[in-house]
């Protein structure tokens, strides 16, 4: 188990993950997000900089009932960009993160996820799984495989 402590983000996470760009749709992103089993993409620029996240969460949340839609307008809503609903204020990880540190950060946080960000551009996403996973390697023994 004492292996985990050498674990870093480079060691678990989803190398070059799934993005999706601001003026995509929110349809875009349920599909993206459906058929990947994702909840959560990197919402990016053309450089690959992020620029948010949005999730299924946030998806739900266009859907808010107000005094103005008894039922919101479903194709309505699907058709506003990603930009409008995704979260910028964002918790963000490097490669060489301690994976322990990560851990801390999706507990304290209580999302699923975090990107994962270097010399500005998305090069990956850790989530609980992947953490998850690599807990369960440190105790059969194995070693991380990236540089400490």
């Amino acid at each position: 188990m004492y292996e985990f402590l050498d674990y870093r983000v480079l060691d678990a996470m989803t190398r070059d993950p799934v993005t999706i760009a601001p003026e995509a749709s929110l349809a875009e992103a349920e599909a993206l997000l459906d058929e990947r089993d994702f909840n959560a993409l990197p919402v990016v620029g053309p450089a690959k900089e992020l620029l948010g996240i949005v999730t299924k969460l946030d998806l739900l949340r266009a859907f808010r009932f107000d005094d103005k839609h008894m039922f919101p307008p479903y194709a309505e809503i699907m058709a506003r960009p990603v930009r409008e609903v995704m979260v910028s204020d964002l918790t963000t990880v490097t490669p060489r993160t301690p994976l322990t540190r990560v851990l801390e950060t999706l507990v304290r946080l209580r999302t699923k996820s975090l990107p994962v960000v270097e010399d500005g551009a998305v090069v990956g996403m850790i989530a609980r799984e992947d953490v998850l996973q690599a807990l369960r390697r440190a105790v059969r023994g194995e070693r991380a495989t990236g540089p400490i």
